[in-house]
């Protein structure tokens, strides 16, 4: 795990659909290769914001061999677990293991609110299967499972766990992580509006959810601040933060699906019963990407 080659901006990316509500594997194949050629350093397929709670297992191994062939190699993919038993969850594992993955984003339980012994023995369990690298999801605001740093310490003995995509919304858990592990795990800030705050403390990358329309900016301000040019990427990150803050939302699907769709990178097509927005939450979301639009830097706008 000492060369992990998991830094820099991994988005999330959003699965597309149909009207139908069937899987658009071309969509999600063209959003994919849109971002790679705008930069981002790796794909995580079928997390929270790719609708993972309304895909089967097929389905979700069918985004995962559709994100392997789009990327061709030149990013990593990592398969998200999220079954509502360890049991469905090594079965998932065992069939994107057989894909050819290159790891995991894995959450410590799903539905069901686990104490921190079993969401460790959860994770370990993960990591048995996978036998490739990991990164958890520590999510206690959706999830209500929360992992802390003294947790993490008790896993480290595990060399498959690598890396950890903090979205606790509390910042200090990056300083308290590397004061106590070091770098023993790479770190990932999963809040968008936490991005600037998170890499300025130390994390190696961001779990991108705007960044999905937005490849080439938010690689922009990565890059910006790993030269430590900070005032540039303060002013890159103040643009996007209003866009930031629709993915810290119990909405963030629909409303990074509505900037997909204004963005012209992808359809607002979802699984019910999430339905597109409208009225007042719907002109929200259009004047702020409309603003954002009509005000893009010019240097670092994404190509399409």
């Amino acid at each position: 795990m000492q060369t992990l080659p998991w830094r820099g901006v991994f988005p999330a990316v959003t699965t597309k659909f149909h009207a139908d509500e069937s899987l658009d594997l071309d969509g999600t194949a063209r959003h994919i290769d849109f971002q790679i050629r705008n930069g981002i350093h790796g794909v995580v397929c079928c997390g929270s914001l790719g609708e993972a709670s309304t895909l089967t297992l097929e389905e979700k191994l069918a985004v995962a061999r559709c994100a392997l062939d789009a990327s061709a190699s030149r990013v990593p993919v990592l398969a998200t677990v999220s079954e509502t038993s360890t049991r469905e969850a090594l079965r998932f594992i065992d069939g994107a293991n057989a894909l050819g993955v290159a790891g995991y984003m894995v959450m410590p339980s799903v539905i069901y609110v686990a104490d921190a012994r079993e969401a460790m023995a959860n994770v370990r369990a993960f990591a048995g299967a996978a036998q490739r690298p990991l990164m958890v999801y520590n999510n206690p605001v959706a999830y209500r499972v929360d992992l802390k740093p003294e947790h993490f310490a008790e896993l480290a003995d595990c060399e498959f766990v690598a890396a950890i995509k903090e979205s606790s919304g509390d910042v200090t858990r990056i300083t308290d992580l590397r004061n106590l592990l070091a770098d023993r795990y790479r770190l990932f800030m999963g809040v968008d509006d936490l991005a600037f705050e998170g890499l300025a403390l130390g994390c190696d990358g961001l779990l991108a959810g705007v960044g999905c329309a937005f490849p080439r900016e938010t690689v922009t301000m990565f890059d910006l601040m790993q030269a430590g040019r900070w005032e540039e990427a303060r002013a890159l990150y103040r643009w996007m933060t209003p866009l930031l803050h629709l993915d810290v939302s119990t909405k963030l699907v629909q409303n990074l699906k509505l900037i997909d769709l204004l963005v012209g990178v992808g359809s607002e097509h979802m699984r019910r019963p999430r339905l597109p927005l409208v009225g007042a939450e719907r002109e929200r979301v259009t004047a702020l990407v409309q603003a954002a639009l009509a005000t893009r830097p010019a240097y670092c706008q994404s190509q399409p």
